[in-house]
């Protein structure tokens, strides 16, 4: 885990936050559930942040939990829950022009007009099938199997190159959630 680089530069930011706690949560009845004690929202792609925690729903049956505050999350005993954090990676892109950078390395539309942040979708970023949280106007998410971490760490900073996208530290973001809160 990077708390820093020497130069960070001004941003935009890539930071990699793939060491914190991330949940798979399958059930039918997800409202019974409480990650956090918080509960999971009622509608596929919304999301809530509270205390460190982003409960975001997928579908019907299905909730990605990351523990955004950093320390480890206690693993639940309840079957419901997986324990993703070493098969998942988790990007963040953080800073002005976000989505200039987000525009080169995906077709989705990362602010349609009917959708307010935070929010997630689930698609193709440089072809490869991920969970996309847009947190704020200035900081967008990446969640995807581990295996590509590398490979698209750098093809993004290669991509945002022309915004002078600069790999960062968890103190950066933990600036960034701190302004966004």
């Amino acid at each position: 885990m990077v708390l820093g680089y020497e130069d960070e530069g001004e941003g935009p930011y890539l930071i990699d936050l793939s060491h914190i706690t991330k949940f798979d949560i399958q059930n039918t009845d997800l409202s019974q559930i409480q990650p956090g004690g918080y509960n999971i929202p009622e509608s596929p792609g919304t999301c809530i942040i509270k205390k460190g925690w982003a409960i975001n729903r997928l579908n019907r049956a299905q909730a990605a939990i990351w523990f955004l505050a950093g320390e480890q999350a206690p693993i639940p005993a309840q079957a419901d829950y997986t324990d993703i954090t070493e098969a998942f990676a988790l990007l963040a892109i953080a800073g002005d022009d976000v989505f200039g950078v987000m525009e080169k390395i995906t077709s989705l539309d990362l602010t349609p007009r009917s959708k307010q942040p935070p929010f997630i979708m689930q698609g193709p970023v440089l072809h490869i099938p991920c969970q996309i949280l847009v947190l704020a106007k200035n900081i967008v998410f990446l969640a995807f199997s581990r295996g590509y971490a590398q490979s698209m760490t750098d093809a993004i900073l290669q991509a945002g190159s022309s915004w002078n996208l600069q790999p960062a530290g968890e103190r950066v973001f933990k600036n960034f959630m701190e302004r966004t809160a």
